[in-house]
Order: C-alpha cells, then sequence, then structure tokens
C-alpha cells in the first residue's frame, strides 16, 4: 500500500466494484484494496464514506448520463442522435448500471438519482423520436422501449451478451426506419 490514487480513481473503482461484486460489494476496504492504497488515503479526498458513496452516484450520473446526453444534443441530425444515444447504452458499464439500480431499491437518495437518469434517457431518446416520427405517442413508445430494453438487459440474470443486444437494438432501429410505428395504437 502506500500508493496514491485521484478522486477520479476512487470513482472508477466503485464503479468497477459495483460491476463486479454488486451494490453488497461496495465496501471501503474493497476500493481501497483494488487502488492499493490506504484507508487514510481516501479520507484525504471523502469525508465519509456516505460523502464518497453520494459522489460516486453523482459522478456516475454525470459520465454515464449527463455528458453523453449534452454530446448527442449537439448534434443537429434526430437519427445520428438515437445511433449515438445507443451506442453510449452498448458500451453502459451495465453491472454497475444493475447494482445501482439494486441500491435505488434501498436509498431514497440513490432512488431519486436514478429516476432523473432514467427521466433524462428517455427524454433525450423522445426528442430525436419526435423529431423523426413527428408523433407524440410513437416516439413516447420509441422511447419506452429503449429504455426498456435497456433496462430489462442490465436486470436480467443471463450472461452477458452484447453481440445479442447490439441485434435486439438492430431490431428496434428497423422498426422506427421501416415507419412500422405508423400502427401503434392510440393510448387508452
Amino acid at each position: 500500500m502506500g500508493a496514491v490514487a485521484s478522486q477520479e480513481a476512487y470513482f472508477d473503482a466503485g464503479l468497477d466494484v459495483l460491476c463486479d461484486l454488486g451494490y453488497g460489494g461496495l465496501k471501503l476496504a474493497e476500493v481501497c484494496q483494488r487502488l492499493g492504497v490506504t484507508t487514510g488515503s481516501f479520507y484525504h479526498y471523502f469525508s465519509s464514506w456516505s460523502s464518497y458513496t453520494r459522489q460516486l452516484v453523482a459522478h456516475w450520473r454525470e459520465g454515464m448520463t449527463v455528458d453523453i446526453l449534452e454530446a448527442v444534443r449537439a448534434e443537429p441530425d434526430p437519427r445520428k442522435r438515437i445511433d449515438t444515444l445507443i451506442q453510449a447504452g452498448l458500451t453502459l458499464p451495465h453491472g454497475a448500471e444493475a447494482a445501482i439500480r439494486v441500491w435505488s431499491s434501498i436509498d431514497p437518495l440513490v432512488r431519486t438519482v436514478q429516476a432523473e437518469v432514467d427521466r433524462q434517457r428517455f427524454e433525450a431518446m423522445y426528442e430525436s423520436a419526435l423529431a423523426i416520427l413527428r408523433n407524440e405517442r410513437q416516439a413516447k413508445l420509441f422511447a419506452a422501449w429503449a429504455v426498456y430494453l435497456l433496462v430489462g438487459y442490465e436486470q436480467a440474470i443471463l450472461p452477458p451478451d452484447t453481440p445479442g443486444l447490439a441485434w435486439i437494438v438492430a431490431q428496434l432501429l428497423d422498426c422506427l426506419d421501416s415507419g412500422r410505428f405508423d400502427s401503434v395504437p392510440d393510448s387508452e
């Protein structure tokens, strides 16, 4: 031990722990062990474990949602925005995201952040789909389908299959591109 790690390295290690061990494995000793640092080094950056975990969730939200959405919204072509959102979704740390969802089921603050992430991801997909489909109902269903697909993939207790997920997403995009959303029923 005795190594020095940056604050960013602590967040990356926390996300790696969540990915590898789930929410139950997120412990101070595990994070420090992965970084090869002492707990004293940890307290140089964070006043408490609670402070770290709150900042970790905020870091995840910023890096895995806010930063991506800012870049996506700079693209004027809505179909390219959807492609970028899909590519970002395929490369998310799905294990860490699944663990954060578990965490959100027991921690109201994490739940609030998770709900905001879901809403922001939905809205970005909806805005782009609406520009293409020009129908609110169709765009909402397209965006919901994309979010349901991502969340379901992350929550399923099946072996990860990124190529399979990419194929499933291609079917979603084929629906968008072929005009099959025209047959969407009105809401009740």
